[in-house]
């Protein structure tokens, strides 16, 4: 009688050929079937040494101390998408450019475990030690598995739990990759830090808010670019106000120019003054009237503060 196979399917279409349990799976894809104090690395290897995808493995606390999953002489690393680590030992594990995807790392033990080059886009890092490891040119992907979660969770609860794991997670990895000099990935992993601590705040808070503004200004201290972008918006919003309002001058600058010149003059004076009193310089060659006095007066005040922040968050990003 011809035995049973697995039914293990990738998520690729690969289909498993080994022998089924009585749960229909075999033995490496049987998450009932406890491999702890199994020696099971050297038949790790030896898989996918075959060329067999390891998509799915179940190797929940094993010990998997050094092993070697470097598909050498390929610019593709073993894919190992949707395997469960849990708790796994992979201290000192060569893992260079292997493919994680959905893989649960949770609690697992890379210890100096070479993850360079690696895909972990939507795997699980909670908890998982990587201090050492090596994180170099890895794909991060767009959502940490939480994240994506989190997004699609109806009950507040949860959602919030969710969120606290992915700062977990974020802070986990931005702590790792600064001690490794790796200032930009640490960067954009202390913004997403960041925003799922919002997350968690009442939406209608005012530190929910601020924490709002502050990333929108420069993204929490990472992004000089969008003070800039900021700083432009607000001068030339303030200037068309003053064109709008309208200001006055001791001596007309262009006393012979009429039409649609003289418009054009007066919304390049705005800008001027603008520009002026957003940097605090004052030269006083132009004033204003009216109610655009306040705005003025509310320009330079958010202009000097602008400024101030853009030098701090400027100095921060060179000084690494």
């Amino acid at each position: 009688m011809r035995s049973q196979t697995c039914s293990f399917k990738s998520s690729k279409g690969w289909c498993c050929d080994q022998p089924a349990g009585q749960s229909g799976l075999c033995y490496w894809h049987d998450p009932d079937i406890d491999k702890c104090g199994h020696d099971v690395k050297a038949d790790v290897e030896k898989w996918a040494a075959s060329g067999k995808p390891l998509d799915g493995f179940q190797l929940a606390r094993t010990d998997l101390t050094d092993i070697d999953l470097v598909n050498r002489g390929s610019r593709e690393g073993y894919s190992c998408q949707g395997a469960d680590f849990y708790r796994a030992n992979m201290a000192e594990a060569h893992c260079f450019g292997l493919d994680l995807r959905g893989a649960s790392l949770m609690k697992a033990n890379l210890l100096r475990a070479n993850l360079n080059c690696a895909r972990l886009d939507g795997s699980n890092l909670l908890g998982a030690d990587l201090a050492r490891a090596g994180l170099e040119n890895v794909d991060w992907g767009k959502e940490l598995k939480q994240e994506r979660l989190a997004y699609k969770e109806r009950d507040p609860a949860r959602r919030k739990s969710l969120f606290q794991e992915a700062e977990e997670v974020c802070r986990n990895v931005r702590k790792q990759c600064e001690k490794q000099g790796l200032f930009e990935v640490a960067g954009y992993f202390f913004k997403k830090e960041m925003r799922f601590r919002r997350y968690q705040m009442p939406k209608l808070s005012f530190r929910r808010w601020l924490s709002k503004i502050v990333d929108l200004f420069c993204g929490y201290g990472e992004d000089p670019l969008r003070v800039v972008i900021f700083s432009v918006l607000v001068i030339v919003s303030c200037a068309l106000a003053y064109f709008a309002l309208g200001t006055t001058q001791s001596n007309p600058i262009y006393p012979d120019v009429t039409g649609w010149q003289r418009y054009f003059y007066e919304l390049l004076n705005a800008v001027y003054f603008s520009v002026v009193t957003f940097t605090t310089l004052g030269y006083g060659d132009i004033s204003p009237h009216g109610v655009a006095r306040f705005i003025a007066a509310f320009e330079a005040f958010l202009g000097s503060f602008t400024m101030a922040l853009f030098v701090v968050v400027f100095v921060k990003k060179m000084t690494r």
